[in-house]
């Protein structure tokens, strides 16, 4: 595939789709676009917090690649204007020198990625990308359960994932993300359900199997990821500090786990985190230990109804 270089433009074949967002849900609409045929960016922020890590395109940001179900996403560094310093990170949350003051990204750079049969992921967290890179859609599944700057001019099809957007306003369309009878719902006219701040029902627990921060620090994992657990066993240790954190014989405060089961999520080592924090997810089932590792059944419901407005959008059906 050529280049126009003089304009910097990736010159499109199939749709060209950016993701606002590369944790767990929205790592499964890229993966179910990518496998589509679509041609898909991802879009993260510096420092991700994803807690379903195993299934989160969003660790490439660390890693410098992740997979996901034989799909890869592979960080694509930023280039410094002429004149303008790399700038720099102290403390465990570094990332690769690919965030800087000013941020600009090389086409062609993308352009080797996606011509790999990889998605390339950027560290832009404005999307400030979007501009150059002119897709034909941009999806925002950030869920940050409002809206972080995503607006209906970026691309001809805009969508949001979740509450914070509103359908024919900054918008073109709402995709549900609240579990039940609605949920991948297409919505052409308002907005999705607010967050209730409850999380979804597994095996009839709710808010006991997700973990919170019980204070702010830097976490130590104890445990990983696919461990079975009981309930008050050990699972992580904060250090309140940088230095506690490098000396092993310094204080903690351990996290517990609220109930049995196996760790589907935790968040990654030497994260910083304030108190209260999402910082773990425990699934009760036992049995379900290849959940931890595969898309879930609501990313893969909401990536359907995702890919159904793209579809209709590519061949001209009008669904708003």
């Amino acid at each position: 595939m050529s280049m126009n270089q003089s304009n910097n433009q990736i010159i499109k074949k199939n749709l060209l789709i950016i993701c606002r967002g590369a944790g767990d849900l929205a790592t499964g609409i890229i993966h179910r676009l990518h496998r589509a045929g679509h041609r898909v960016i991802a879009l993260e922020t510096d420092y991700p917090a994803a807690i379903r890590r195993q299934v989160s395109f969003c660790e490439a940001v660390y890693d410098g690649s992740a997979a996901v179900e034989s799909v890869t996403a592979r960080l694509v560094p930023a280039l410094a204007d002429a004149g303008t310093d790399t700038e720099k990170y102290s403390g465990i949350n570094d990332t690769p020198a690919a965030h800087i003051a000013s941020e600009k990204w090389d086409s062609s750079a993308i352009e080797a990625v996606l011509e790999a049969g990889e998605v390339p992921l950027l560290i832009d967290p404005k999307g400030e990308s979007i501009a150059l890179l002119k897709p034909d859609v941009v999806v925002d599944a950030i869920i940050a359960k409002k809206n972080l700057g995503t607006t209906i001019n970026m691309a001809p099809l805009v969508i949001g994932v979740g509450p914070g957007f509103t359908a024919g306003q900054d918008v073109h369309l709402v995709i549900e993300s609240m579990r039940g009878h609605n949920l991948a719902r297409i919505i052409t006219d308002g907005m999705a359900q607010p967050n209730t701040g409850v999380p979804g029902n597994i095996a009839g627990f709710t808010s006991e199997r997700v973990i919170h921060a019980p204070a702010a620090g830097y976490i130590h994992d104890v445990r990983k990821i696919g461990d079975i657990v009981q309930k008050g066993d050990e699972i992580a240790w904060i250090y309140p500090d940088k230095e506690s954190y490098d000396n092993t014989l310094s204080e903690y405060v351990p996290v517990n786990a609220t109930i049995t089961g196996i760790i589907r999520g935790l968040i990654r080592e030497g994260y910083y985190f304030r108190k209260g924090f999402k910082i773990a997810d425990i699934d009760p089932r036992e049995s379900e230990l290849t959940n931890c590792f595969t898309i879930s059944d609501k990313a893969r419901s909401i990536a359907g109804s995702v890919l159904e407005a793209v579809s209709a959008f590519e061949h001209g059906v009008k669904i708003y």
